[in-house]
């Protein structure tokens, strides 16, 4: 079970997974040793589930972002394939609900590149693409049942913190 101190922790980590135990500790006002062993034991549970440096796509070629959405034939299904996970340019397969059965979030150097992978998904089915034009958002952390991530401004006595986001 992840308690109150656990998610404040994470809030830490997630914002910036750098932080050192004794940064994390003096943020949350716990112990170095005591927020190392909460950080242990969220991993060993699987909740914590790895660190990873957060990289624009952009800034090293991949100026193209898209969703495809694929409905798969029969037997041959991109989610039934392996290799298909080993592609540089696909970087989020997704197996969904509704009139398709995956959705796969990928990026390419060019428009080239982008309907050389269009012809190479549709041996799995038809795929159907939606390009990014912007991402407003791109990555929220996970928060504790009810509450919202977003912290309000201090506009004085009368600031609220906003309700739970819906999803």
């Amino acid at each position: 079970m992840v308690d109150e101190m656990d998610w404040a922790i994470l809030r830490e980590l997630q914002d910036n997974a750098r932080l050192s135990y004794n940064e994390v500790s003096r943020r949350v006002h716990l112990s170095p040793p005591a927020v190392a062993e909460r950080a242990r034991r969220l991993e060993e549970s699987g909740v914590i589930t790895g660190y990873h440096a957060h990289i624009d796509p952009g800034a090293v070629g991949w100026v193209i972002t898209a969703f495809i959405r694929l409905s798969c034939y029969g037997p041959r299904c991109v989610l039934r394939d392996p290799d298909v996970r080993q592609w540089p340019e696909v970087q989020e397969i997704h197996r969904v609900t509704g009139d398709v059965c995956s959705i796969l979030k990928v990026v390419a150097e060019s428009m080239e590149t982008f309907e050389a992978l269009i012809d190479r998904l549709g041996v799995y089915g038809r795929p159907s693409s939606s390009m990014v034009l912007s991402t407003p958002l791109a990555r929220q952390g996970i928060a504790a049942n009810g509450a919202s991530g977003v912290e309000a401004a201090d506009d004085g006595p009368e600031a609220t913190t906003p309700g739970p986001v819906s999803s």
